[in-house]
């Protein structure tokens, strides 16, 4: 009587801790997964990794794009190494090249113009010099880039600096006829340390303002922007520009003499001259902060006073 009862016990326990099979929602039927050919072929990747993941060579200092725009390289990380892996000095062909890059050209090869490196780091590093001082002060420093695939890194730049930016075509005008083209655009009053000023009487104030013009511009493509680099010279408004071999070095103010056909060097060279602009907002909020403002503030009605009387 008793040994039944265990038989029957025993029964019970195995029938309940025995797994339930899975069923198939499609065809309404058990499903086995040790069968399944996914779940065997996911186990027998993982095998491989785990038996011969460590063989080969160590290739953790590879090349990830994302990082010129998430960690852009400071003006003091300027390297040639940077400056030949981002084929900063692959120019044109020898039959498109303008004569007066010839003291910006290394040599040739293959019938390309090649750049001198050392060139382009100490432009560059000149570049990020004037950027740092602009940024100090200050000023209002503009980046375009309206070729395919510069937006993100002319965004990047012009955020980092505190600036303004531009990825679309230039409106002809934008400067030399600016109260007419840009008279509708509002503009934004910020303390010494970059903060929106909310009040209504500045604000009522600066409503007949003029349109403000950049104190300087940087051009990742001078090419086609050959206009916004015409009305800066006639207004006096100093440039940067990514000049190639088949471009003018007269342009623009401070030329840096690179590929700007390579995305990769068009990030490099405007997340450089982004964290020089960075650094000098830096050092301007630093003095700020001591009471040392690098700019003269807006005063309303004192400042057009002024202007009336000059």
């Amino acid at each position: 009587m008793h040994q039944d009862l265990r038989q029957r016990e025993s029964l019970l326990q195995n029938e309940t801790s025995s797994p339930v099979a899975r069923i198939d929602v499609k065809s309404h039927s058990t499903h086995d997964l040790e069968f399944d050919e996914a779940a065997r072929k996911y186990r027998s990747l993982k095998h491989q990794q785990s038996t011969t993941g460590y063989l080969g060579s160590d290739i953790s200092p590879h090349y990830q794009p994302h990082t010129l725009l998430s960690r852009p390289p400071s003006p003091s990380s300027i390297t040639l190494e940077l400056l030949l892996a981002s084929q900063s000095h692959l120019g044109h062909s020898t039959s498109l090249w303008n004569p007066m890059n010839s003291r910006y050209i290394f040599g040739i090869r293959q019938g390309i113009h090649i750049i001198s490196l050392d060139v382009t780091a100490s432009h560059l590093r000149r570049a990020c010099r004037v950027v740092s001082g602009v940024a100090e002060r200050g000023g209002l420093i503009l980046f375009v880039g309206t070729r395919k695939g510069q937006d993100r890194c002319v965004v990047n730049a012009a955020k980092l600096a505190g600036g303004c930016h531009l990825f679309t075509r230039w409106i002809p005008g934008s400067i030399t006829n600016g109260p007419q083209i840009l008279g509708g655009c509002k503009l934004k009053i910020v303390d010494e340390f970059d903060r929106d000023i909310q009040d209504e009487v500045l604000n009522e104030e600066i409503l007949d303002h003029p349109a403000l013009k950049p104190d300087l511009v940087v051009c990742m493509n001078p090419l086609e922007n050959f206009v916004l680099l015409h009305e800066c010279g006639l207004h006096n408004i100093p440039t940067i520009g990514i000049i190639d071999t088949d471009a003018n070095p007269t342009w623009v103010t401070y030329a840096i003499p690179a590929n700007d056909d390579s995305p990769r060097c068009v990030q490099v060279i405007a997340g450089a001259l982004g964290k020089a602009g960075e650094e000098g907002r830096q050092r301007r909020k630093e003095r700020a902060a001591t009471g040392d403002i690098t700019y003269t503030p807006f005063r309303g009605d004192q400042d057009e006073r002024s202007n009336a009387r000059a």
